[in-house]
């Protein structure tokens, strides 16, 4: 099967309430990243030194050398940073998650400590801040359980939550495997969390993070140059978001901290503004990750539900073959195609479906036309429909006609029919007998060209009522 993995379909035009307590209009939720001591240092047994994220903007790895400037900006955030950030938050009552570096949070037993007494989450941010495109999935594994059992030896407990940053193909399915998290952040892909299935596991809720409220972007060309655009970006974030809330769809707003950029004084001041703005708004919650990660498992907990795009295609075609009556070449034809998890809605099964039909020959297109019953005809006085156009049908009454409407629509079959060379189609479910008395009499005026176009788009549309019928919205 050609499968494609990626979904741009997320919670779908409709949106999902996230339910904040206490009918919050957004979650505000900060992040304190904690990497000193953990990045690439040859002391660590790195090959080379670290290259991302400090005040040198377009550094470059020194093979097999210490960078002492590069040391000494990441051991500001250690020394300086963390504390300013610890006691802004401490004291305007606000828990933050952590992500902690494993091999950093080993160096730190102060703020490890202060981060416990504070409440506030500890998260695993892996073994060792580094990049994993290039690793197996084996030695990140590795490397996985490795950070965890450090992780639990430094701060006492094992990490509930998940996030590798410098991630591969390969993490968020890795970290749903592992099976003790509560959580992931190793995606930017939505404003709300959503379940990701891996193969052989259990779901994992993943709680997207973010690159743009972010302080890295003073550490990157074209970021943010002062605490100004910092503070006016943030808030820009949050009044839309807050809009959206009180609007009724609620969301949420990640900001994303590093002890060495933001923990500096001429930064930490426009945070501080932020929160302060956040503060003089209600119905606003500022939890930390796992609070998130425990509403969300229960007020909106993962509900199994048999995909389309993942079904085998013997049962692909069972269970939609009749979507278009009597065509289950048109379900074939799809499953043999690219489907993805776009494709798993009514809608999206819908797109799929029709691009096989519109594509299709017009004697293919013709065939399914012909294999639609008359309305109110002979193979419905006879009890032969499908169990779909049987429905179909006396939801608008046509197996309930006087003897006159009868020998009406008797007439007019006869006629469109003679005419085209094909029975006259129309969706009829939400429509009246008089309203589709009234398109038929319109319509067996048109010319044929005219008419096999509306005949095919009806098609569709019956094609698409059924799905709304078959697949969770």
């Amino acid at each position: 099967m050609n499968r494609y993995p990626r979904d741009f379909r997320g919670h779908g035009p409709g949106g999902c309430d996230p339910k904040w307590p206490d009918d919050a209009a957004i979650a505000v939720q900060f992040v304190v990243n904690y990497e000193e001591g953990g990045e690439n240092c040859v002391l660590h047994g790195d090959a080379a030194s670290e290259a991302f994220l400090s005040e040198i903007v377009g550094a470059q790895p020194w093979p097999g050398q210490r960078h002492w400037n590069m040391e000494s900006i990441y051991e500001y955030g250690a020394r300086a940073g963390f504390w300013r950030l610890h006691r802004l938050f401490t004291s305007a009552d606000i828990p933050v998650t952590v992500y902690g570096v494993a091999t950093a949070l080993a160096r730190a037993p102060e703020q490890v400590a202060a981060m416990a007494e504070a409440g506030w989450e500890i998260a695993s941010h892996g073994l060792k801040w580094i990049d994993y495109k290039d690793h197996s999935p084996e030695d990140e594994r590795a490397d996985m359980v490795r950070a965890i059992e450090l992780h639990e030896a430094v701060t006492g407990s094992r990490p509930r939550g998940w996030y590798t940053g410098r991630c591969s193909a390969n993490t968020v399915d890795l970290a749903a495997q592992e099976g003790g998290f509560a959580w992931c952040a190793d995606a930017y892909a939505d404003d709300l969390p959503y379940w990701h299935e891996a193969e052989g596991c259990d779901p994992l809720l993943i709680i997207p993070y973010t690159l743009d409220a972010n302080d890295m972007r003073f550490a990157i060309p074209a970021g943010f140059n002062s605490g100004d655009p910092f503070f006016t970006y943030l808030k820009d974030s949050f009044d839309v978001l807050y809009e959206e809330g009180k609007q009724g769809a609620p969301k949420m707003l990640n900001i994303g901290l590093h002890c060495r950029l933001v923990g500096r004084p001429g930064r930490l001041a426009a945070l501080a503004r932020f929160i302060d703005y956040v503060k003089s708004h209600d119905k606003v919650w500022t939890p930390r990750r796992i609070d998130i990660a425990e509403h969300w498992a229960k007020t909106h907990p993962h509900v199994p539900f048999e995909r389309p795009s993942r079904m085998a295609k013997k049962t692909f075609i069972e269970r939609f073959g009749g979507v278009f009556e009597h065509s289950p070449w048109i379900a074939e034809r799809a499953h043999a195609g690219e489907l993805a998890p776009a494709n798993d809605s009514a809608a999206g099964l819908h797109g799929a479906l029709c691009a096989v039909f519109r594509t299709a020959s017009e004697a293919e297109k013709l065939g399914v036309l012909t294999a639609h019953p008359d309305l109110a005809g002979k193979l419905a006085a006879a009890k032969r429909l499908t169990a779909e156009s049987t429905a179909e049908q006396a939801s608008a009454g046509l197996d309930a006609l006087t003897d006159s409407e009868k020998a009406t629509f008797t007439r007019l079959n006869d006629e469109y029919t003679n005419k085209f060379g094909f029975p006259f189609i129309i969706a009829v479910k939400g429509l009246t007998k008089d309203q589709i008395l009234a398109a038929f009499t319109e319509r067996v005026s048109n010319d044929r060209d005219t008419e096999f176009a509306t005949a095919c788009a009806q098609v569709e549309r019956i094609a698409l009522l059924r799905l709304k019928d078959m697949l969770p919205s």
